[in-house]
């Protein structure tokens, strides 16, 4: 009843106007709560038909009758797949472990700070890349310049806009192009929830098993490369799922993608490259906050878009937000020139700061 009370006597100290907009606001997320509502049971009792065609999934063309007969499964193996497979074991490429950690790939000394690469102590010195290096309290850095954020999807303002940004989008800090990137024509759970988890299975191995799939990785090029050409495809749009091809000369070469590929080949570094999301796995990194100068490239087929409202929650001074023309997560190897004009006028303006 206090409580009542309480609520009564802060509605009656509003003035009209307010009285008037806090109405508005609670009936949008009424209404965006009740059609959320009914689309996730409206979905649940869709049934889902599967489209029979012509009735065969057969390779080739659907023959005249077809044989019902049930044959045993009998597993045959010939003299020659056995000599292949001594020779191929004979040539294995085994992964060096990491010492005294058995099984495990994981261990606090493999934890290196990234500051550390270009700062060695703190000493009265300019930054190598000042408008480049993460941000440290210790050192003069002016911006951190980034193309790519995650969101924590959670707390009652990200919730919030997420219920009525589609329908208000302007009460909760949206433009136009962050409804139709974040919502598309499908809604904000097909576009973001789930696709992110179609294309978030290497994350949870990597980050939980890197050596037991690295290890097939290390000794396989053709894995390697099905497994890195797999993200360039995706990655890159998520429409080239769809084509044969996977549209990866869409926007590189097959020399540029080769040679990427190689890197990883030649030097044996799948697996220590693995073992960096197992290290950052228990590091909460959406807990930092950066009041650094951080301009945003966001550009429309990232993994996944971040409003500029969103960012906000990250990093306090977002400089400049930019909505890029073109171009997915592998921005600089996509669209370089894009990437390079919106960090050099970011550059501009942050040195006169």
């Amino acid at each position: 009843m206090q409580t009542i009370e309480v609520l009564k006597q802060a509605l009656s100290s509003l003035d009209p106007t307010q009285q008037q907009q806090l109405l508005v606001a609670g009936s949008a997320v009424a209404v965006g709560g009740l059609l959320t509502c009914y689309y996730w049971v409206y979905q649940g009792m869709k049934a889902k038909r599967i489209p029979i065609g012509g009735g065969w999934w057969g390779a080739g063309e659907k023959p005249q009758s077809e044989d019902e007969k049930v044959f045993p499964f009998q597993v045959q193996t010939s003299d020659e797949e056995i000599q292949t497979l001594q020779i191929h074991s004979t040539t294995t490429t085994l992964i060096i472990p990491i010492q005294t950690l058995q099984i495990h790939s994981s261990t606090t000394i493999l934890i290196i700070p990234v500051q550390n690469l270009h700062i060695c102590k703190y000493r009265r010195v300019t930054v190598a890349f000042p408008n480049l290096a993460p941000g440290d309290s210790k050192v003069c850095v002016k911006g951190l310049h980034l193309n790519m954020l995650t969101s924590k999807l959670r707390g009652f303002g990200v919730l919030f806009s997420i219920l009525i940004g589609r329908y208000v989008p302007w009460l909760v800090g949206f433009t136009r192009e962050d409804v139709r990137r974040l919502f598309g024509s499908v809604g904000f759970m097909e576009r973001n929830i789930y696709e992110i988890i179609r294309e978030t299975g290497y994350l949870h191995i990597q980050g939980t098993k890197p050596d037991s799939a690295g290890c097939g990785l290390n000794d396989s090029p053709v894995g390697l490369a099905a497994y890195i050409l797999d993200k360039f495809s995706t990655w890159t749009d998520f429409n080239n799922r769809d084509l044969e091809d996977g549209g990866l000369e869409r926007k590189f070469t097959l020399d540029d993608l080769l040679t990427n590929i190689m890197i990883y080949w030649t030097t044996g570094s799948i697996v220590s490259s693995m073992r960096f999301y197992k290290e950052n796995l228990k590091t909460n990194i959406e807990n930092r906050l950066d009041n650094k100068a951080c301009p945003y490239a966001a550009f429309p087929n990232e993994l996944m878009h971040v409003p500029q409202s969103w960012a906000r929650d990250r990093f306090r001074n977002i400089y400049s937000y930019s909505y890029m023309p073109r171009g997915g997560h592998f921005a600089a190897f996509e669209e370089p020139q894009l990437l390079a004009d919106d960090l050099l006028q970011f550059v501009k303006k942050v040195e006169k700061l």
